[in-house]
């Protein structure tokens, strides 16, 4: 049960009210933003809310226990609030979302209803729909590892321990041409052979896209530059001359791992593991089983 301030739970208790909802939002990057649906800004919590962003809350989706509930915010861009480039660019995945009811002739009467985070987010020309997904969502994720033949590890994380922070593992490059949403030609990459970056990723330092990351596809070699295809398409395209930090790819396999980054001793998947092919095909009749390892 929740416990209402006492003011609060008296106001609601009146035949008429004078309740409102609000919203705090919490970006990854630690920027903290307010919102409410009255028509004029909220001042609580230490907080301005602003109501010029034409924010509106749906009904709420509740159920028992660990079921995971939803709700929808739904608003319009504004420069001052939050802009289509920032949503397409993905600075508020993740982001914690606060709901409040207040009373709005006195915002210091005010209850913490949920806490959600951002979900899908769906556009319609300058206004967009928020999925509120409650933190039970959470479990719906894959938890604990999954053994296979190929390492489950990032390549330079703590489990991985190679260290890809300098050349030729990472590098410095500049855009010189942009192909399309999912190709850039990128110059300073040096005389590394094609494929070396194939399955890396690339972290813009300068321009729009600055503080964001993209995975690399492939990696081919040109007289100008190096060939860099992405797996998925940039929201929105960089400009000529952007820098960014290019890092060597790893396809997970204990080739690459041994023969590329000399890491073989830390490779973290189980390259003989017996796959399903085997646990299917081991009794037929032109196997011989006479008791030798099947794995050499």
């Amino acid at each position: 049960m929740r416990d209402l301030p006492a003011a609060l739970a008296a106001h609601l208790g009146q035949t008429s009210t004078t309740t409102c909802h609000a919203w705090r939002l919490t970006r990854t990057d630690g920027l903290v933003l307010g919102f409410t649906e009255h028509d004029h800004d909220l001042e609580f919590d230490g907080m301005v809310f602003s109501a010029a962003t034409g924010f509106r809350a749906s009904e709420v989706e509740t159920g028992l226990g660990l079921e995971a509930d939803a709700a929808n915010v739904a608003g319009a861009f504004s420069d001052a609030a939050i802009s289509t480039d920032d949503l397409a660019l993905g600075r508020y995945d993740g982001a914690r979302v606060e709901t409040f009811l207040v009373n709005w002739q006195s915002p210091g009467d005010h209850v913490l209803l949920s806490t959600r985070e951002l979900g899908e987010v769906r556009t319609a020309g300058l206004a967009f729909t928020v999925e509120l997904r409650s933190l039970a969502a959470r479990l719906d994720q894959p938890q604990g590892r999954l053994y296979g033949s190929r390492c489950d590890a990032d390549l330079g994380d703590a489990r991985c321990s190679k260290d890809i922070s300098a050349a030729p593992f990472r590098l410095t490059g500049s855009i010189i041409e942009v192909s399309d949403e999912m190709t850039l030609i990128v110059s300073g990459l040096g005389d590394q052979p094609a494929g070396w970056f194939g399955n890396g990723r690339i972290s813009f330092s300068t321009g729009l896209l600055a503080g964001l990351s993209a995975d690399i596809s492939s990696h081919s070699v040109e007289a100008g530059g190096a060939r860099l295809a992405l797996w998925s398409p940039l929201a929105r395209l960089p400009a000529l001359g952007d820098q960014m930090e290019v890092s060597a790819g790893c396809d997970k396999s204990f080739e690459t791992c041994s023969a590329k980054f000399a890491n073989g001793l830390n490779f973290q998947g189980f390259p003989y593991l017996p796959g399903s092919d085997f646990a299917y095909g081991y009794a037929d009749a032109d196997t011989v089983h006479d008791g030798r390892p099947i794995v050499p």
